[in-house]
């Protein structure tokens, strides 16, 4: 019996797959492709994806700071 679930596949953050969302439709917007970019090594490629993952982030705050806000108007009443 294997009791080993590492074989069932990596654990990851529960809101990284909305964050590779946000950046594909960052990139989207700005006209590129992420794979694109992934494979070239240059300066503005890197420029291009800190600025989809800065964007990502402050997406993510957004949604965690409207939900801990919202627990709270629902801890209140």
């Amino acid at each position: 019996m294997n009791t080993n679930h590492l074989d069932e596949g990596a654990l990851e953050e529960p809101l990284a797959g909305l964050e590779r969302q946000f950046i594909a439709a960052y990139l989207a917007e700005a006209g590129f492709d992420y794979h694109a970019l992934v494979t070239q090594h240059d300066e503005a490629a890197r420029r291009v994806l800190a600025k989809a993952a800065l964007y990502a982030s402050e997406r993510l705050s957004e949604i965690e700071a409207r939900a801990h806000f919202v627990g709270e108007l629902h801890e209140g009443s």
